[in-house]
């Protein structure tokens, strides 16, 4: 049985992907920059990125300086999320769970540190985390298995022994990278026949991941 828990954010504990999707448009109008002709490839590379990999990302559909881009975008992301973020199906439910157990937890996020801990203090899920990790904290952001090894290092377990939740398909590539268990609980993207291959399993809902969990299945 896995002896540690590592969480994704978004798409995976908040449903955020769909609000981020909606701030691209708005940032570029400021910017005075026209949006990427093909939104929904731009959109779905870019899921799971931070740091570089992001900045290359924005760059080959954005002219102009990328980061500019992101600052924007993150200030839009920082004045809508601080109206709070929904749960996803079963959150709360399954850190009960793990706290009962006693089995520590991480957030390892793609997302600017502060805007990871605004979302845990405004959904009242703080208190549950040991700690987090930003995708600014390493140098190589996922797909890379950077995020993931920091944050088992940060909980003192092998990454082996580690579960990582994800929802992204560059989150799966970097859990079964970094050597961790690795559960796909799907979003805005199904799992194609390459994601299939890397995880461990597909649960519908965080619900199913607690299920089988006290199953002693994971």
């Amino acid at each position: 049985m896995v002896k540690a828990v590592i969480f994704d954010m978004d798409g995976l504990m908040f449903d955020t992907e769909r609000l981020w999707d909606t701030l691209w448009e708005p940032a570029c109008k400021e910017l005075g920059l026209p949006l990427p002709p093909d939104m929904a490839k731009f959109r779905a590379g870019g899921r799971g990125l931070a740091g570089d990999n992001l900045r290359r990302h924005v760059a080959q559909y954005i002219p102009g300086d990328p980061q500019k881009v992101l600052d924007k975008v993150w200030q839009l992301a920082d004045e809508r999320f601080a109206q709070g973020v929904p749960c996803k199906p079963g959150l709360k439910e399954l850190l009960s769970t793990l706290e009962d157990l006693g089995m520590p937890r991480i957030v390892a996020s793609s997302s600017p540190r502060n805007m990871i801990e605004m979302n845990l203090q405004t959904s009242g899920t703080a208190r549950y985390f040991h700690d987090v990790v930003s995708g600014t904290e390493v140098a190589r952001s996922k797909p890379a298995p950077d995020t993931f090894l920091l944050a088992a290092e940060k909980l003192h377990t092998d990454p082996k022994d580690c579960l990582v939740l994800e929802d992204s398909f560059n989150g799966v590539r970097a859990g079964r990278a970094a050597g961790c268990v690795t559960v796909m609980v799907p979003d805005l993207m199904q799992p194609t026949d390459e994601i299939r291959a890397l995880y461990t399993c597909c649960c519908k809902d965080l619900l199913e991941v607690r299920d089988l969990l006290l199953a002693g299945k994971l």
